[in-house]
């Protein structure tokens, strides 16, 4: 058993949407990096896995996905899809019994829906995992409720900024160290269930006002608002609601 500490990065870039069938989601978000550290249960690190995917959902890597990770369309072209570098990482898995380590549960969530989406099989993932973040957000007395950032962590905890963040194998590794410091008998693996959908009350349908937001930014920077720029405001409004880049 050993504990694999990972994170990803992902894409969405609707404009550029290739043929895909999905019912759940029109636009699912797309994998393009996976990073994990592999811990012993002495929390010494035995293996790294980092890997990019070339994307067959999105043409192109959106602007503000490059913005964020340095990551571009060209440099995806040459890597492998998302079916070999997946086998790749059950490989470096190497026992189902592992415990998946992350900061945030969306990364377990998009692992699991882009196995899904690809038609692969799951059975070989570890189904128990840490999420890392509340208990660290805790023992820096965030309030309840209250998720602290991977960055803020690392530097509250005074763990050394080797590498910029913002990048699958980097954050696996600040993540990794922020395990190895906080670790205590509180961390209890928990089983995950990709079938699970929580419960939430209805709430009214409620449509956005485009034209509005569109004109909230145009009075901001005082000038019209190219095509391109307000695709991307779009495109940053609803990845925002998702919470997927809150860390």
């Amino acid at each position: 058993m050993y504990y694999i500490v990972f994170d990803l990065e992902f894409n969405q870039d609707i404009p550029s949407l290739q043929d895909f069938d999905r019912r759940e989601s029109h636009y699912p978000f797309e994998i393009i990096q996976i990073g994990a550290v592999k811990l012993d249960l002495n929390f010494h690190t035995v293996a790294t896995f980092n890997r990019y995917i070339k994307p067959t959902i999105y043409k192109k890597i959106s602007p503000f996905i490059t913005e964020l990770t340095g990551i571009t369309t060209e440099q995806l072209q040459v890597e492998e899809p998302f079916p070999a570098v997946f086998k790749a990482y059950l490989k470096f898995i190497e026992d189902t019994d592992s415990v998946f380590c992350t900061w945030g549960m969306s990364d377990m969530k998009e692992l699991f829906r882009n196995t899904e989406d690809h038609q692969l099989s799951s059975k070989f993932l570890p189904r128990m995992y840490i999420n890392l973040q509340p208990y660290v957000s805790t023992l820096l007395d965030f309030p309840p409720k209250t998720l602290v950032r991977l960055q803020h962590a690392v530097e509250a905890l005074n763990i050394p900024l080797t590498f910029p963040f913002h990048n699958a194998i980097h954050d696996a590794y600040y993540t990794a160290e922020l395990f190895k410091k906080t670790f205590n008998s509180s961390f209890q693996p928990k089983l995950y269930d990709p079938s699970f959908v929580a419960l939430r009350p209805r709430q009214r349908k409620r449509k956005l006002d485009t034209e509005e937001l569109l004109q909230q930014f145009e009075k901001m920077f005082s000038r019209t608002m190219t095509d391109e720029e307000q695709e991307l405001i779009l495109l940053a409004y609803k990845m925002g609601k998702t919470n997927q880049f809150l860390k």
